[in-house]
């Protein structure tokens, strides 16, 4: 849980392009806090992201998310896919991580996130992580389903880096 940054404007184009044209279209800012906050709930639930209880918050730029989901994994997915939608600059994290049988959060790994820069690519990217180029189609389904092709990262968009132990 904590609070994690991102590229305002940089990302996914969820609410037609940028977030202005929302606003635009809606009387006041709170019915457009809450229109984005449903786009935000059906991105993640497209994306096949099992939460529990899942609540979105957005407050101008700023979004918070709770609910309980099975795996650290999906928590980080789900902070990964808010943050990477063009307007938002911060997730705060309240999201619950089911424990295991013996009581532990399932899924616990040393994940690091990491944001693309220009002329990154996952071969690059994984080189600087892992010593290993090859090593970046891990990288590349430890991210889906958020990125749909390897070749398919831009400036700005965060990833998550996880142990290759994991």
């Amino acid at each position: 849980m904590g609070l994690f940054s991102f590229v305002k404007n940089a990302g996914t184009k969820l609410f037609g392009g940028k977030k202005k044209k929302v606003e635009e279209k809606i009387d006041n800012d709170n019915s457009a806090n809450e229109a984005m906050s449903t786009a935000l709930k059906a991105a993640i639930s497209s994306l096949g992201l099992k939460v529990e209880a899942l609540n979105i918050r957005v407050d101008g730029d700023a979004v918070t998310v709770s609910g309980i989901t099975a795996s650290n994994e999906v928590r980080e997915k789900v902070i990964l896919a808010i943050g990477n939608v063009e307007g938002i600059s911060s997730v705060d994290d309240q999201i619950d991580v089911m424990p295991s049988d013996e009581g532990t959060p399932r899924g616990v790994e040393d994940t690091r996130f990491y944001t693309v820069e220009k002329g990154d690519t996952l071969w690059k990217v994984a080189q600087d992580h892992y010593g290993n180029g090859a090593k970046y189609q891990f990288i590349f389904e430890s991210n889906k389903p958020m990125l749909a092709h390897p070749d398919k990262i831009y400036p700005g968009q965060v990833l998550r880096i996880p142990s290759l132990q994991a």
